[in-house]
């Protein structure tokens, strides 16, 4: 393991997600019931149209091509991300009347990236509001020559009833959820491409999560001196110890916590915290909420779902 260069630990877990079954399923199947486009960005990508995509507003491809992209649609774009990043799921328009939406999927209390649509009219447009978006545009220095493509472009997008879009929005937050838990899981469950004397440590963590554990038995399960097993326990996963059998314990809590009949506090001994209040702290570190929270915020999902 000397001497290897890991990737940045959420960009590595976002880059997981992406190609995972459940976000290329959901994609497809957003896509074929919304006829919307949809992205995932990681947070420190930059907005751009490379090119032709499904769904995609035809009017903003033109504008958008990478090499001279709209400077407001750029700054809109940045905008959103920002209000998402802080405020959570968010709808913004541009200067041309289309609409952009964003929903950030997370890792605990960090977002590592953004599922992301729109492109789309909320009214019908008129050839008066055109007329105002090209007059802008050429202002900007677009050649006058495409106003006829871009017309053209303009009337071919999408208009969607406010109501109905709303609704796409809300099933996009539902799957911002379920991948932010995948995500979760991703942290305490690898690919099973580690050395094996770190898988052989990880299932000993999974198998005791409700005793303490040292150090020394983790090591000596592992074959490894204890400062050898932290370096590469480390390298590999990308956690100290400590914070990966926290978050073991944190993932094995929340689905407890779907129990309604189940206490906080039996929750919290079963799944190996010697203490309510250390459960507390180190619950509302990694998933951004009490264990309380969490619990009445699951099952209020849970209601309207039936």
């Amino acid at each position: 393991m000397a001497g290897q260069i890991f990737p940045n630990f959420e960009k590595l877990i976002f880059e997981r997600l992406q190609s995972s079954d459940e976000f290329t399923t959901y994609h497809e199947a957003f896509r074929l019931a919304t006829g919307l486009p949809l992205r995932f960005l990681s947070r420190d990508e930059e907005w751009c149209i490379t090119g032709h995509s499904e769904n995609q507003s035809p009017f903003c491809e033109i504008i958008n091509k990478c090499d001279a992209p709209c400077a407001e649609c750029v700054h809109t774009n940045r905008k959103l991300i920002e209000e998402v990043e802080v405020d959570g799921p968010h709808t913004c328009g541009c200067f041309s009347g289309l609409c952009a939406s964003a929903v950030p999927v997370r890792l605990g209390c960090t977002t590592i990236g953004f599922l992301k649509t729109g492109q789309v009219f909320r009214r019908q447009p008129t050839e008066a509001d055109f007329e105002k978006v090209v007059s802008r545009l050429i202002e900007q220095g677009f050649d006058p020559e495409m106003k006829e493509l871009l017309h053209e472009a303009y009337f071919k997008t999408k208009t969607i009833d406010p109501r109905r879009y709303d609704s796409m929005i809300l099933l996009l937050e539902t799957f911002a959820d379920q991948l932010s838990r995948h995500a979760d899981n991703l942290v305490v469950i690898m690919d099973g491409s580690e050395p094996e004397a770190i898988a052989r440590a990880r299932r000993l963590i999974h198998a005791k999560l409700d005793q303490p554990i040292s150090l020394g038995e983790l090591a000596r399960t592992a074959g490894l001196s204890e400062s050898h097993f932290c370096r590469t326990f480390k390298d590999v996963t990308k956690l100290t110890v400590t914070d990966y059998v926290t978050r073991a314990r944190i993932a094995a809590a929340r689905k407890e916590l779907l129990r309604p009949a189940a206490r906080v506090s039996d929750i919290a001994f079963m799944v190996g915290f010697q203490s309510l209040s250390q459960f507390n702290r180190s619950f509302a570190r990694v998933v951004g909420c009490s264990p309380t929270k969490f619990r009445e915020a699951e099952l209020a999902k849970a209601q309207k779902s039936r």
